[in-house]
């Protein structure tokens, strides 16, 4: 059993902070848990805009406080995201999130992340997985 707190993990290297600025986000399960997801609590910064791509996993976005405005990038479709809002991007699709007010939400990925990740000039996560037996 696993238990763990937000508290437990600042300032340790599963609070990672983006290289572009424009989010943090606290890892509470990875790769290396080895239960096949992982979970992440991230705050988006009010006034920033975010493109993403993840061509190598899935990701569930639960808004759990803030507003923000989410594109579809390959539709131009627009969507409000507001606290106790859901979505999935279960097609890879490419999307732009741009928060009204700091937008904290709770994500789930799979194939789980390492921890590592961050986005590279597409927005894409790259697929890094764990050694065996760590």
């Amino acid at each position: 059993m696993i238990v763990r707190s937000l508290q437990d993990i600042e300032g340790t290297d599963r609070d990672v902070e983006s290289a572009s600025g424009t989010w943090r986000s606290k890892r509470l399960i990875l790769a290396k848990e080895r239960v096949g997801f992982s979970l992440h609590e991230t705050v988006l910064y009010a006034g920033t805009e975010t493109s993403m791509w993840y061509a190598n996993h899935i990701e569930a976005v639960y808004c759990v406080e803030g507003e923000a405005e989410l594109t579809n990038e390959e539709t131009g479709e627009k969507h409000w995201i507001t606290p106790g809002t859901v979505y999935l991007l279960d097609g890879h699709e490419k999307h732009t999130l741009r928060p009204k007010t700091d937008f904290r939400c709770v994500c789930v990925f799979n194939p789980p992340v390492t921890g590592r990740e961050d986005h590279d000039e597409n927005g894409v996560y790259p697929l890094l997985t764990e050694p065996e037996g760590v």
